[in-house]
């Protein structure tokens, strides 16, 4: 896996992680002043956390799967550790779509 392609998905991740609890924290903190809860702001939190962790991990999955392929063509026992890489931006997304059930 080539070194400057893992740097760049795994800062993806992280930046994208944090836009995702940002948005996450922006949705639980929308409340208007009489102490009810303002629905379009909870909604487009919502909206923004799971599109931006989905774009994310897409970006990365892109990068990470062309490497797992050609780790795994040239030796067929890294199985495992392509597996493992390419499933890591998933836990983005499944942070992003959080929000959707809070």
């Amino acid at each position: 896996m080539n070194k400057n392609t893992l740097k760049k998905s795994l800062r993806m991740m992280i930046v994208l992680g944090a836009l995702v609890l940002i948005a996450q924290g922006a949705t639980a903190a929308n409340v208007e002043d009489d102490g009810a809860y303002d629905d379009w702001g909870k909604y487009i939190g919502a909206g923004i956390a799971l599109g931006l962790a989905a774009i994310g991990a897409g970006f990365s999955q892109a990068a990470i799967g062309s490497a797992a392929v050609g780790m795994i063509a040239e030796d067929g026992s890294k199985f495992g550790p392509a597996l493992i890489f390419t499933a890591l931006p998933e836990s983005i997304v499944i942070l992003g779509a959080l929000p959707l059930f809070l």
